[in-house]
């Protein structure tokens, strides 16, 4: 009998938020190589090796759908948005196929590439969570996003995803299942290294 394949992974997309701190609207209609953010990092996450990607939008949510072409992705509404991040998480992974690792993103990371979903799936280890990781000002790698959970932890990530907390508290009391990834650019690449877009000064990131 030949053995089962490996689970494959789905792409959460959370984009949910209202962008209140940047005070432009919902961050994923920002303006971003001549389409939108959500749409770009959609497809960023389907070139990269996602089988499906599930957008989770909110604030917003039907001038977001109508605004843009999601067609090649699910996308679902989170009626409960101004709860916080963590009602989107469990609405994306109560989403996502059933039996599939879930790589969760954020819309707000603007410097996401293919390359970086890429590394998270090749490197992930069975029964583990892979974290996207990039230098901070002393040169230390950080733990960022996207995260890579196994396909055995999306109960426990769901259960204990409250207020705007997302996966945090998962990841607290489970450090050791934690792998990091490097994913910082290239040098010469000029890609932002794993920042969110949260304040106005952030912008440039946009570029």
């Amino acid at each position: 009998m030949a053995d089962n394949p490996a689970p494959a992974t789905t792409a959460v997309l959370l984009a949910a938020g209202a962008g209140t701190r940047l005070g432009r609207g919902p961050k994923a209609l920002l303006p971003f190589r001549g389409r939108t953010l959500v749409e770009v990092l959609a497809d960023v996450l389907s070139d990269g090796g996602c089988r499906e990607v599930v957008v989770v939008l909110g604030a917003g949510a039907p001038v977001v759908r109508a605004s843009t072409d999601l067609r090649r992705h699910a996308v679902v509404d989170n009626a409960e948005w101004p709860s916080g991040m963590g009602s989107s998480l469990k609405l994306g992974l109560a989403t996502a196929r059933p039996g599939d690792h879930v790589l969760v993103a954020l819309v707000d990371q603007p410097g996401l590439t293919p390359d970086i979903v890429a590394r998270l799936l090749q490197a992930h280890r069975t029964g583990r969570v892979t974290a996207a990781a990039y230098p901070d000002a002393l040169g230390e790698l950080r733990r960022g996003h996207p995260l890579l959970l196994d396909a055995s932890l999306r109960a426990a990530a769901a259960a204990s995803a409250t207020g705007d907390a997302g996966a945090r508290h998962f990841l607290q009391a489970r450090p050791e299942l934690i792998d990091l990834v490097d994913c910082t650019p290239s040098p010469g690449s000029g890609q932002p290294v794993g920042e969110d877009l949260d304040t106005p000064d952030q912008l440039h990131l946009l570029d």
